[in-house]
């Protein structure tokens, strides 16, 4: 059994009181986390789940509130004496902004000599490779972020979870969904056109066609938080642990 816990359901502007996104998989001893935005860390320890524990995080894009936390995750991991490797995988040019990032918030960071291995990996397009205890495939997906931004399908625990990133409507989320146990797909407005961005009424409209046998959406901002009783459809909240 896969535990899905969404660290962090919210968007870049902490729409809701929301954190920014954190998707947390564990199962047995394994824990992995769908992309790590800049206010995950806090999120984390609010709820309990043991920063050591995470073996690999998958990055989807690199906009701060889904890569921006890996500063401070790796700091504190720094400061906790872990030993262990972590693994950090993304798209391409992720190990770099990954160095600037770390060189900005926190100068010298990323040059110093750590107890353990900070492993940052680029992921190939549409080419299962193992990262850590799962198996991952990079799916371009159309969002603007100065790289190629994915959508991820990884299979953990023989469960299939499907996650779109952030992008607007691309036929590649037909192929990101097909057999997905579950897929966490951004909504972020209710029905108006925003460029680079899923709208509720676009995925309802291709729902049929999505080949999934769960969706549940994330990442909303106060437009669609303020018509949250017209979507039929599961709404992630910051917490909210599913069982596949």
């Amino acid at each position: 059994m896969v535990t899905v816990q969404f660290v962090g359901s919210g968007d870049a502007f902490g729409s809701g009181g929301r954190f920014q996104a954190c998707i947390s998989l564990r199962w047995g001893h394994a824990h992995v986390l769908l992309d790590c935005g800049a206010s995950s860390l806090v999120a984390l320890k609010r709820l309990g789940l043991e920063p050591s524990s995470i073996d690999a995080v998958l990055i989807s894009h690199l906009h701060g509130d889904h890569f921006g936390g890996i500063p401070f995750l790796v700091l504190d991991q720094q400061f906790g004496r872990r030993e262990r490797p972590l693994v950090v995988a993304g798209p391409p040019g992720l190990g770099t902004r990954v160095v600037q990032a770390m060189d900005v918030l926190f100068p010298g960071s990323a040059q110093v000599r750590r107890r353990f291995d900070l492993r940052l990996v680029e992921l190939p397009e549409r080419r299962a490779v193992q990262v850590g205890p799962v198996e991952v495939t990079a799916v371009p997906v159309v969002h603007a972020s100065g790289a190629q931004a994915y959508g991820l399908r990884v299979v953990a625990d023989d469960r299939l979870v499907a996650y779109s990133g952030d992008t607007e409507w691309t036929d590649a989320l037909l192929e990101l969904a097909a057999g997905a146990d579950l897929l966490i797909c951004e909504a972020y407005v209710f029905d108006k056109p925003i460029k680079y961005h899923l709208s509720y009424a676009t995925l309802r409209e291709h729902r049929t066609h999505l080949g999934c046998r769960r969706i549940v959406l994330t990442h909303p901002s106060d437009d669609l938080l303020q018509r949250r009783s017209a979507v039929d459809a599961e709404l992630a909240e910051d917490g909210l642990v599913l069982a596949l």
